[in-house]
């Protein structure tokens, strides 16, 4: 695990490293690898133009704190302790098991997202998951599901059942906890979705009273259309937002 003493040529570059992590961590992203460099827990070389080179030693050492941040919930500040005591030989650092693979892929690599069109809105093949379901599918546990209905992140449907979708928050909101950031601070993305939606149910709400047979398709059609507008105008927001923060 040590990442002393690799040769500075003839790495790979961190577009590279990331494509050999997705097949077994596919939440993993460029930003990630470069947080966790930040942090310190890897540190690759540099050419004389500025690019990273990462030596396979590197590789492994980001496969070992991915799997220790996912498969045994362990911080940063653990995970960085165990590497620099195997670097000074103080110490081994405790093998982990080779990370199963993930049962609902989410890519959250922004350019792989495409904006989102009407269609994504309309309902599909009702498939309604247990809890423990949604536990296994989103490699969760009991208190962190707890935490994210606490915080109105996930909700389960009348019967107690939950949708693919609460499996896809859940996956999405543990990808953001490994920057820090915790399901408490995320109540702000529940109350802005509830006004969002709260809007749109004003503006269908008439067409749904009408007695015309065809008003409910009617009015189901414009709430795709209209869901799909407030996405999409809610990412390019958030894209101005940032490249105005960090003058891209």
């Amino acid at each position: 695990m040590t990442a002393a003493g690799r040769p500075q040529n003839h790495g790979l570059s961190i577009g590279a490293v990331l494509a050999q992590l997705r097949s077994d961590f596919p939440d993993v992203t460029i930003s990630k690898i470069r947080f966790l460099e930040a942090e310190g827990l890897v540190q690759p070389g540099r050419t004389a133009s500025g690019y990273r080179q990462f030596a396979a030693a590197d590789v492994e050492r980001l496969r070992f704190v991915l799997a220790a941040q996912r498969d045994h919930y362990l911080p940063l500040k653990v995970i960085k302790e165990q590497l620099d005591a195997a670097d000074s030989g103080a110490g081994p650092v405790t093998a982990l098991p080779r990370p199963p693979r993930r049962l609902v892929p989410i890519d959250t690599a922004a350019e792989n997202v495409g904006l989102p069109v009407a269609e994504d809105f309309a309902p599909g093949k009702e498939l309604r998951l247990t809890q423990e379901e949604l536990l296994e599918q989103a490699g969760i546990d009991a208190a962190a599901l707890a935490e994210l209905q606490q915080y109105g992140l996930v909700r389960p449907g009348p019967a107690g059942f939950f949708d693919p979708d609460a499996v896809l928050v859940a996956r999405t909101v543990k990808a953001m906890t490994e920057f820090g950031i915790e399901p408490r601070h995320l109540r702000a993305f529940r109350a802005a979705a509830d006004r969002e939606v709260g809007l749109l149910e004003q503006i269908v709400t008439p067409v749904y009273r009408h007695r015309d047979p065809e008003a409910k398709s009617r009015a189901d059609e414009v709430v795709r259309e209209l869901a799909a507008l407030s996405v999409t105008l809610h990412t390019l927001l958030v894209k101005a937002g940032i490249r105005g923060a960090t003058g891209c």
